[in-house]
């Protein structure tokens, strides 16, 4: 069944989780003959039946509707979820290390309230870490897909129960009170008379001496207390008093010192010769300097002396891998390597439209770190890491180790946007201390983020929806993009689980990601959604939402475009041809709460965009200023443009486990969607992007994020939580270009809207960073 048009989970029965069982119908996915790999995304051998939807030609279902990519992450992480403990201590608190990264997103907070419910313990008592690099986890330890709730919702409430149930038989054998007889409340052990004992006396003598299987009996949703009501995060207090510890934080050694990294002027180059040794480590506070793979690390006594030495550190460098290229150049390689369109539109009219997505940069607000301490044939090392398993395994290969001589330590990062799922800083910070022989604390800087860090890749989709007599006939989409780098964990997970569905059998990485997340909503006739990337050379990575914010901007703004030549409603256009009931209501929902159509001033328009992925569905709609006196508004270095006014986000993601959780991450991740549709991307030129900080990225910022903006979470509808870290992106960034295009009267065929306009001065390439900051007192007037 379609992913929003499940009937809602049954409640479990006793000693039993709700299962959701696929079913033996077998889809059907499509190589296609291309210069290099191509997958179709449509299509069935046992077609189910959708819904009715008036004035519309049933779409036969895809492959995610039936099985996404976080239900193969679920899959892959079964195997060895029985290795998920959660610790018991005497002071009566709860433990559990966390085998995800936390960056951000506030998972920490979400799992500590499974722990707290099950366990009928104050949320304060109970306490997340994060692991280490736990090899035995396998394909349990990977953090992406918005899939860490949904994978740890079933082991860790497991796990929390069995801790309560064996709680409750040691204090019914030392008070010889019948079990049936004891309650549990506030971390205590309660007797029918009001006699209690506190977790913390009966853990040591709960503890098993052997390994023993036995079943339990977790929480009824009815029953719930504590999960799906809103709670602060657990290290709110931490975050704003500053001691909140990310990896640049910890002292591990005195003489871990700072270090960073001389970089080539353009991507993926190599250095052959530092000819001006002497003078660097001359320099004041250098104490070592040591050529690694992709630069020279440098490192000094502070980070400001590492920046004065890379401002005059002469290096040879050998050439990189996207020499030459340029915004222009790689869009002509895309557009060529485009597949064709198969449905003519001789006897119907057609939509035809082509759109180009510029790069863009997936650099965290906290700058890539890592702290490593290789020696003696042994090492240990800090750093974010969204797959540490692998990138201890790849640390060791890499440096010539034994296996399981390096120790990786997760540390909490301060966003990640699919960066992390990379581990270049923390193998450049090993291969930086072995050469050296002593311990580093190494950072990237802005400019390393930018111009040597990933980006999410350059990609243009083509479309063609044809219609008649009311009804779409048929919908094809082929979206064409740089390769899409998928060779960290995550791709072990497809290569280990993927080959055994039926739905994407031994297609590569890519094609396997693309199947698994791309579904069209809307009852089109025939659907298809195409595949095809073009390797040249680029360092990308698997951003957040990764293809769905791009595919579903091209597809919203058809959708428009449908509904205006049929003389129709947006909303009410939508309504008539959408497949599933979910999302319909969340659709419904949205249009009133955003008070779709209401009277709005000239040059304001209103957006409206939907998406379905990670089992939820979600609609977004606001509203942009187009108006002159916004759109040419004078910020320093900035470019302006037009503004999204006003927003409401509505999303259903089955389950609302920590609806405060829920709210932050739907903010975020509309800012996300808007800066992709307005401001925010690379310009490449000579190879290597001119963005070289912050400051010259135009990610959403205070005067471009909506005044005014409504997060709407719909009742439960499946008993079970979706995804939500990554939800909103797509359908934010699709409404506001379904705005722009309104305001323009068609399509936009490029995004974002202001790519054509560089607003600021592009940094020298070497220096690889800008110079040393200063206290600001110097030139002091």
């Amino acid at each position: 069944m379609p992913a929003h048009r499940r009937a809602p989970a049954p409640e479990a029965a006793p000693g039993q989780t709700s299962s959701r069982e696929l079913g033996r119908r077998r889809f059907m996915g499509y190589l296609i003959a291309a210069p290099t790999l191509a997958v179709a995304a449509g299509g069935a051998w046992e077609l189910l039946t959708p819904d009715d939807a008036s004035a519309a030609i049933p779409s036969p279902p895809q492959p995610s509707d039936a099985y996404d990519l976080g239900d193969l992450q679920n899959d892959a992480a079964l195997p060895t979820a029985y290795l998920i403990k959660i610790v018991i201590n005497e002071d009566g608190t709860a433990s559990f290390a966390m085998p995800r990264a936390e960056v951000g997103q506030g998972i920490t907070t979400t799992v500590a309230m499974m722990i707290a419910e099950e366990l009928d313990l104050p949320l304060d008592k109970v306490t997340v870490s994060l692991a280490d690099a736990r090899p035995e986890l396998m394909l349990n330890q990977l953090t992406g897909g918005s899939n860490s709730v949904r994978s740890l919702y079933i082991p860790v409430r497991t796990a929390a129960a069995l801790a309560r149930q064996q709680l409750l038989l040691t204090a019914s054998k030392q008070l010889n009170v019948p079990v049936e007889q004891l309650t549990t409340a506030g971390g205590n052990i309660l007797t029918p008379t009001g006699k209690a004992l506190s977790y913390g006396s009966l853990a040591v003598p709960a503890a098993s001496s052997t390994l023993t299987s036995t079943s339990v009996l977790v929480k009824p949703t009815s029953k719930f207390t504590l999960l799906g009501t809103p709670q602060n995060r657990i290290d709110a207090l931490d975050i704003v008093t500053g001691r909140k510890q990310f990896a640049m934080d910890l002292e591990v050694s005195p003489d871990a010192k700072p270090t960073m990294v001389a970089r080539p002027p353009t991507i993926n180059g190599k250095p052959k010769k530092v000819n001006n040794l002497a003078a660097v480590l001359a320099l004041p506070g250098v104490t070592d300097v040591a050529m690694i793979t992709y630069g020279v690390a440098i490192r000094a006594e502070t980070f400001g002396q590492c920046i004065d030495a890379i401002q005059v550190i002469d290096v040879d460098w050998a050439g990189g891998t996207v020499d030459g290229q340029s915004d222009e150049s790689v869009e002509k390689k895309l557009k060529a390597a485009q597949l064709p369109l198969a449905v003519p539109n001789l006897l119907t009219k057609s939509v035809d439209t082509e759109i180009t997505f510029a790069f863009a940069s997936n650099s965290p607000l906290e700058p890539d770190c890592a702290i490593a301490d290789i020696k003696g044939g042994k090492g240990e090392i800090w750093s974010s890491l969204k797959v540490p398993i692998w990138a201890k395994q790849n640390i060791e290969e890499e440096l010539g180790m034994a296996p399981g001589s390096v120790t990786v330590h997760v540390a909490q990062g301060g966003g990640s946007f699919g960066r992390h799922l990379f581990h270049d800083v923390a193998l450049e910070a090993a291969e930086a201390s072995k050469k050296m022989g002593k311990p580093v604390k190494l950072m990237w800087t802005r400019t390393d983020d930018f111009r040597q860090g990933r980006t999410h890749p350059m990609c243009v989709a083509k479309v063609r929806a044809t219609y008649a007599l009311g009804n779409v006939i048929s919908y094809e989409q082929r979206h064409t993009s740089v390769r899409t780098d998928f060779t960290h964990g995550l791709g072990e997970v497809l290569t280990a689980t993927a080959a055994k569905s039926p739905l994407v059998g031994n297609y590569s990485f890519a094609q396997s990601i693309f199947l698994l997340s791309q579904s069209s909503p809307y009852n089109f006739g025939v659907t298809t959604q195409l595949l095809n990337e073009v390797d040249l050379g680029y360092n990308t990575g698997s951003m957040r939402n990764i293809y769905s914010p791009n595919t579903v901007t091209a597809e919203e703004l058809v959708v428009d475009e449908l509904a205006k030549r049929m003389g129709k409603d947006r909303v009410d256009f939508r309504r008539s041809f959408l497949k599933d009931e979910r999302l319909k209501a969340v659709l419904e929902k949205a249009a009133d709460k955003g008070e779709w159509g209401r009277s709005l001033p000239d040059g304001v328009f209103q957006g409206i965009a939907l998406h379905g992925e990670y089992r939820g569905a979600i609609c977004t709609v606001l509203e942009l200023d187009c108006r002159p006196e916004t759109v040419n508004r004078k910020i320093r270095d900035a470019v302006t443009g037009p503004r999204v006014t006003r927003a409401t986000v509505v999303v259903d993601v089955g389950l609302a486990l920590n609806p405060r959780g829920l709210e932050a991450q739907m903010i975020g991740g509309f800012n996300d969607g808007i800066a992709m549709a307005l401001t925010s991307s690379l310009h490449i030129k000579d190879g290597i992007p001119l963005e070289g900080s912050w400051d010259n990225y135009f990610y959403t910022r205070q005067w471009n994020t909506p005044p005014e903006m409504n997060v709407v979470i719909m009742p439960p509808t499946t008993g079970e939580p979706g995804g939500a870290g990554e939800l909103a992106v797509a359908p934010s960034m699709a409404a506001a270009a379904c705005a722009y295009a309104q305001s323009i009267g068609r399509i936009p065929t490029y995004f974002p809207i202001n790519h054509g306009t560089l607003g600021f001065e592009p940094y020298p390439l070497e220096p690889s960073s800008p110079n040393s900051p200063t206290d600001g007192l110097t030139n002091r007037i």
